[in-house]
Formats: C-alpha cells, sequence, structure tokens
C-alpha cells in the first residue's frame, strides 16, 4: 500500500493536521483536491491563464509556508483561498501602478440595467449552460480590474462591503459604487444574453 493511496482516504482535518506536522504527502493531497478551484479564483480575478497558474502555485508554497499559523477557524479550503485572493489583489495592484486606466472606458456606460439579469437556463440543456459560462467570462474579462474584483468578491466569495474595502485597501463608499457599475455594466454586456433565454 503506498503512502498516496493511504493519504486519498484520510479527511481534511487529518490531512491538514498531518501537513502542519510536516508530512508533505498529506499536503500535496490537499493541493490535489482543491487546486482546480484555487486556480479558478486567480483566473476569475486576473483573466490570464499563465498569472492564475503562478499565483496558485504562489497561494500554495505559501499555504506551505504559513501552515502552523491555520487554526482551523474557517474550512482549509476559505483559508487558502484567501491567500490567492490576497496574492491576487496584489497583482492588480501591480498592474494599476504601471498602466494609466481610460477614464472614459469607466464612464462611457451612462444607461443599463441595475440590476444582473436573472438567468433560467433548461438544466438540460448543458451546451446552453456552456455557452452562458463563456459569455459571462468574456463579459467579466471586460470590466476593469477594480470593478471585476468587487464583482469576484461579492457576489462569488459573498464578502460584505467592510471586508472587501479592507482587502482592496478603499472605502466601503468605493467598494459600493464598484459593485454597482460593475453589475450595471454586465448587465449591459448580458442584455442580448437575457433575450435568447427569455424566447
Amino acid at each position: 500500500m503506498t503512502m498516496d493511496s493511504d493519504k486519498s482516504a484520510f479527511s481534511e482535518a487529518d490531512l491538514v493536521r498531518l501537513a502542519q506536522q510536516g508530512d508533505m504527502r498529506a499536503f500535496e493531497e490537499l493541493v490535489a483536491r482543491h487546486r482546480d478551484k484555487i486556480y479558478a479564483r486567480a483566473f476569475s480575478m486576473v483573466r490570464n491563464e499563465d498569472e492564475a497558474l503562478d499565483l496558485s502555485q504562489d497561494a500554495w508554497v505559501k499555504g506551505w509556508q504559513r501552515l502552523a499559523q491555520f487554526q482551523g477557524d474557517s474550512s482549509f479550503i476559505t483559508w487558502i483561498m484567501r491567500i490567492v485572493i490576497n496574492l491576487s489583489l496584489d497583482l492588480l495592484r501591480k498592474r494599476k501602478r504601471q498602466r494609466i486606466e481610460s477614464l472614459e472606458l469607466m464612464e462611457e456606460e451612462g444607461r443599463g440595467e441595475r440590476m444582473m439579469p436573472a438567468f433560467n437556463p433548461n438544466p438540460s440543456a448543458g451546451l446552453e449552460r456552456a455557452e452562458l459560462r463563456v459569455r459571462i467570462d468574456r463579459a467579466l474579462s471586460q470590466l476593469s480590474h477594480e470593478h471585476r474584483a468587487v464583482l469576484v468578491l461579492h457576489e462569488f466569495e459573498g464578502m460584505e462591503y467592510k471586508e472587501i474595502a479592507k482587502h482592496m485597501r478603499c472605502s466601503i463608499g468605493t467598494v459600493m459604487s464598484r459593485l454597482f457599475y460593475a453589475r450595471r455594466r454586465m448587465a449591459s454586456l448580458l442584455v442580448s444574453l437575457k433575450r435568447e433565454f427569455l424566447e
């Protein structure tokens, strides 16, 4: 019986405990269980496959280095997810410093729906859902880094305004206005998709 087969049967709590004691194979099993989610979160924020891969790998390295600090107050996946989110936000801040964003781009959408359209595709229509995902990803990629980050943190991570403000180092009012803009912009970009599903 190999060490790997032993580890795959362990609970997450046992794997964390073993990894905290220096068991690298236990940590490798944690990585195997969660690497896709961590990569997906990084990609949803930075919209670049290579950077998302680098960020997710950096998150796992930091996770290993800081594992002793993990107290179990949240689930392991929540803890490691916070690490990759912070790394992604750091990269977005670095990008912002390196280039000046056009104010016209951020203000061009003067009109549009205030809320994201509701989608209720047929559960059996796998292809339609895949197409929906592609279009949502395409729309997300057209948002500025700041607006996309706020939308991802609020809608996908369930963070409150105060927590987002702390992570992004801005005021709660700025978070609210960015989220409002991001939702309105997404609604505008997805209007044709909404009509398609209503037909």
